[in-house]
């Protein structure tokens, strides 16, 4: 009976977190795209949480490295071997699996051929059969059970770790799309570099991640909030503690919110009047880890003066919308060259 089912994999390859969606069964892996490698030996220690928690805490002799940046292959050969990991982690989940499936990943839809080359590449290095390449906001809009096939306009924000993706989705193909470099990673950079220049103070990107998501708003709260952070002070160089409002987070913020609001004004004015008039009806869908952050809904509908509704499994919308295509892959394949690719 599952025969059918174990033959093919859907890959979120995200910038922060990689999801492995099998068909048949649901998102089975869900892990850091993180690697910790070994300097003097060139090999891998670890893969995923376990590398993750070694970020910013490793001796000399092993660094923990992200191998995607900004959405797309920074490092080609970790990337790969990463991949062959996850793979790896999704087949022990069943043992009807045949060694090679077939493998779909989504890529940022801004990104080169070259860059997507690179991920078709690394996914059958890693051990695919076949490869194929979805782009991201198709797929979160697969994910989050928008009308994608009909003849109707369907906007959705897909805010990953490297890149924020807006489009417009009519007919099974994007209409007009905007993708910038700038997401969740960028939100906490902004937080260090906030804290570094109002404090002397000197934090991590763990810390300054666990601040987004505690107090951090894209909209001033009505009720401020505080939390307690540690960090180095850069004067003494000495370990120091100090307290951080939600109000100064939103501030940090600002620069990296007004950015993604402005994608999706571009996209809007680029979008024909009839499917503007759909979206206006449906409203705007927010997907992806990002579109989590507090009150950002409610800034964009201020913004665009349109409905903004965050999606019910907004972290997984891409990593389903993978694995639905996969399971409708009849309907992908005369589509080569648009949405997916196959490399053959």
């Amino acid at each position: 009976m599952f025969g059918g089912f174990t033959k093919d994999l859907g890959i979120d390859l995200g910038t922060a977190n990689t999801l492995v969606y099998v068909r048949g069964k649901g998102i089975v892996v869900r892990e850091p795209s993180v690697v910790a490698l070994r300097t003097d030996t060139k090999t891998i220690e670890a893969v995923g949480e376990q590398a993750k928690k070694m970020i910013g805490r490793t001796p000399g002799n092993i660094r923990a490295v992200r191998p995607m940046k900004d959405g797309v292959i920074a490092d080609f050969e970790t990337t790969a071997t990463m991949i062959k990991y996850f793979i790896r982690q999704a087949q022990k989940q069943r043992s009807l699996f045949p060694r090679h499936p077939n493998v779909m990943v989504c890529v940022p839809s801004g990104i080169t051929a070259v860059e997507k080359r690179a991920v078709e590449d690394a996914t059958k290095q890693a051990g695919a059969r076949e490869a194929y390449t979805i782009e991201e906001p198709f797929a979160a809009a697969i994910g989050a059970d928008l009308p994608v096939w009909e003849p109707t306009g369907s906007m959705v924000v897909d805010i990953g770790g490297g890149t924020t993706e807006v489009a417009v989705i009519s007919l099974g193909g994007i209409v007009t799309s905007r993708s910038i470099r700038i997401a969740g990673d960028e939100m906490d950079e902004a937080i260090i570099q906030y804290i570094k220049r109002m404090y002397n103070l000197m934090i991590g990107e763990r810390t300054s991640e666990q601040l987004k998501l505690e107090i951090g708003s894209a909209l001033p709260l009505d009720k401020t909030e505080k939390i307690e952070i540690r960090g180095r002070d850069l004067v003494t160089g000495l370990p120091k503690t100090i307290p951080i409002s939600s109000d100064e987070i939103t501030e940090a913020l600002t620069d990296t919110v007004n950015a993604i609001v402005d994608a999706v004004k571009v996209t809007l004015e680029k979008c024909p009047p009839e499917l503007s008039a759909d979206i206006m009806d449906r409203g705007i869908v927010l997907t992806g880890g990002g579109g989590l952050l507090r009150n950002l809904d409610k800034l964009l509908a201020r913004e665009t003066g349109m409905p903004v509704i965050v999606a019910e499994n907004a972290l997984d919308c891409v990593a389903i919308g993978t694995g639905r295509a996969l399971e409708n892959i009849h309907l992908f394949k005369p589509r080569a060259g648009s949405s997916i690719r196959s490399k053959r």
